[in-house]
């Protein structure tokens, strides 16, 4: 079995065999990853990092129907995405749920998979900060993960009260053997296959959803002074977003706005003028609320989205620029803020 063999059936083994052969079919897989061991032995952390940004990859395009399409119009024109990073929603705040505060829910699988966070980007007119996590071994070539905290405690009171009762219901996806398996792959970066498949599904698991169902008026609430809160009262820390590193992202947005698809209005321009963003508007999804009287009901609200980057090379070192950008990110967070 060669090592690509290896990962999809690795992915296999968490999704299915249909999804494990689609994302294979649809996503660039880097070349470089084959450098490093795979053997069901001692299983490198690159290979597991890949292997869970596949599975978010495939859950991301799953929820979002047009960002589906757009990857499968891909490939009917011979090219793969490139997947060039996904983006998480977390709140510093504490609650009486299980699952750790803010960014420390995901700084803790995200750093035994070789994830460093490497800068800092304050997004002032959201209340929260960006950190970009960057695989070490492979930064060019394995998805970032863009991780960013909302800050209620810069909001209202009733605002706070109602951040607590959305998080107090959270269960930590993660358990005892999980946490003992990341930590050790953080002191070795290496793991078996047999662990691989074992933690894989936790990770996974870890990008979604972790309260209950919220009542409506803290909905409401929320929404009223933070749309980003609202969202993560509904759709929790799943992928907000995944990003297509294209080469000419100028000639993307206009195929794109010639076959009438939902794009943003403008692109954005990071400060250095190497990074260009811009992305399809979110999806509507269907979440139950539960109403005064104590009744789920069903509401219509922004679920996630596909954003496209162009990367430029960096003359001072002559890499492509792997930063984010702070007006860049306010400008695609966007995409989700919308009325109930």
């Amino acid at each position: 079995m060669s090592a690509f063999d290896g990962l999809f059936s690795l992915v296999e083994s968490t999704l299915d065999q249909p999804t494990a052969q689609w994302l294979r079919e649809h996503v660039d897989v880097p070349e470089a990853l084959q450098s490093f061991n795979w053997s069901e032995q001692a299983l490198h952390r690159v290979w597991l990092a890949q292997a869970l940004n596949l599975c978010l990859f495939h859950t991301l395009v799953n929820a979002v129907p047009d960002g589906r399409r757009y990857v499968e119009e891909q490939a009917q024109q011979g090219r793969k995405v490139v997947f060039d990073h996904g983006a998480i929603r977390t709140v510093d705040w504490p609650s009486n749920g299980e699952l750790p505060r803010g960014r420390q829910a995901f700084s803790r699988l995200l750093e035994p998979l070789g994830f460093t966070d490497v800068r800092t980007y304050p997004l002032t007119k959201l209340n929260m900060t960006g950190w970009g996590y960057r695989q070490m071994d492979l930064p060019e070539d394995i998805a970032q993960f863009f991780v960013s905290e909302l800050h209620p405690g810069r909001f209202s009171e009733p605002f706070q009260q109602a951040v607590s009762r959305v998080l107090g219901s959270s269960v930590d996806p993660l358990q005892a053997q999980h946490l003992s398996l990341l930590n050790r792959l953080s002191l070795t970066r290496h793991c078996s296959l047999s662990e691989a498949r074992t933690l894989l599904p936790a990770l996974h698991r870890a990008f979604g959803r972790q309260h209950g169902v919220v009542r409506e008026a803290d909905y409401l609430c929320l929404l009223n002074e933070s749309a980003e809160m609202a969202w993560i009262a509904t759709e929790g820390n799943s992928f907000n977003h995944l990003t297509d590193r294209v080469q000419d992202l100028d000639a993307c947005v206009a195929q794109q706005r010639q076959l009438q698809r939902p794009m943003k209005d403008s692109i954005e321009v990071s400060a250095s003028g190497r990074v260009m963003q811009t992305a399809y508007r979110a999806c509507t999804v269907t979440r139950e609320l539960i109403d005064a009287q104590g009744h789920c009901r069903e509401h219509q609200v922004p679920g996630s989205f596909v954003e496209f980057i162009q990367r430029k090379v960096d003359p001072d070192n002559g890499r492509i620029d792997l930063n984010f950008d702070s007006s860049n990110a306010q400008g695609i967070f966007k995409m989700t803020d919308s009325k109930i």
